[in-house]
């Protein structure tokens, strides 16, 4: 409005003006101010307190943050009538090592020649020192079964025994090495490639990454019925809760789902963040994250 049309209004009016003017001022800033608060909050997402994978946090990675336990007034460190954990001299080492002085300490005279003192008469009980270590690496065990044919006197029949269920090829690696590899892979998290890596340094096994990623399909296979079976324990249970996590396979974002009940948790991967179990009953529970 120019200043002649300002002039020609009344006191009212004008006063009524500056009111809608300042209302609207007063709308715009709020506007603003929210809008500040949501590219702020938008800024400080990550995978900690969104649905974003980890991956997507880069070099910076969210701040800690501090524990929230209340101080107890206790002493740090073990409690007393906890039970510890240490090493406890053993009276049946698995080797002995004798040690004896190569020269005497008052007079400095070498031993008599053949790498050990003359021993006294009333020799005193030798000083202990007991070393607890990890054996040597052996080589690997081969073990051979072989499936005879037997002829029944009765019958004549010729029967040859069957192997074990798991040895089913004429070389493959055993169930310890398969063990191993499973608790290595799954439940301390190492890559395949380190893996293969630390078994051929620690035991000379060469071990092929296609070698592990087997073992570990056949692992799955072999636990597939009691996977499902916890699976439609937890979709058929009271209260159950469920919840995702963001992650990558093969440079792809997934979505690690979770079923738990306070006993049985259920876990599978899928391409969908919003996918859901079938046949779900009862109550499901979440933790109320608006996204």
């Amino acid at each position: 409005m120019d200043r002649t049309a300002l002039e020609q209004l009344s006191k009212h009016d004008l006063i009524a003006l500056l009111l809608a003017q300042e209302a609207h001022h007063v709308a715009e800033m709020a506007s603003m101010q929210a809008r500040i608060a949501e590219l702020e909050r938008r800024l400080g997402l990550n995978s900690s307190n969104s649905g974003k994978p980890p991956s997507s946090d880069g070099l910076r990675k969210p701040v800690r943050v501090s524990s929230l336990r209340e101080p107890s007034g206790k002493k740090t460190g073990g409690q007393k009538g906890h039970p510890g954990e240490t090493l406890c001299r053993t009276e049946t080492p698995d080797a002995i090592i004798d040690h004896y002085p190569s020269a005497c300490a008052r007079c400095g005279a070498a031993d008599r020649g053949d790498g050990h003192w003359p021993c006294c008469a009333a020799e005193p009980a030798p000083a202990k020192a007991g070393v607890f270590d990890l054996p040597e690496p052996q080589p690997l065990v081969v073990t051979e079964h072989r499936g005879h044919d037997c002829r029944c006197a009765a019958c004549g029949a010729q029967t040859r025994a069957g192997f074990p269920d798991w040895a089913t090829a004429p070389v493959q690696y055993g169930k310890r090495i398969g063990a191993f590899v499973l608790y290595l892979l799954h439940y301390q998290l190492l890559p395949e490639k380190r893996l293969a890596t630390l078994i051929a340094d620690l035991f000379g096994v060469p071990l092929a990454t296609a070698t592990i990623a087997r073992i570990s399909r056949g692992c799955a296979e072999r636990v597939q019925n009691f996977a499902m079976a916890v699976r439609d324990q937890v979709a058929a249970a009271p209260v159950k809760h469920l919840d995702e996590t963001g992650f990558r396979i093969g440079g792809k974002t997934q979505w690690l789902h979770i079923a738990c009940t306070t006993l049985l948790t259920f876990y599978r991967v899928s391409a969908k963040r919003g996918s859901l179990l079938a046949n779900v009953a009862g109550i499901v529970m979440h933790d109320h994250w608006h996204p």
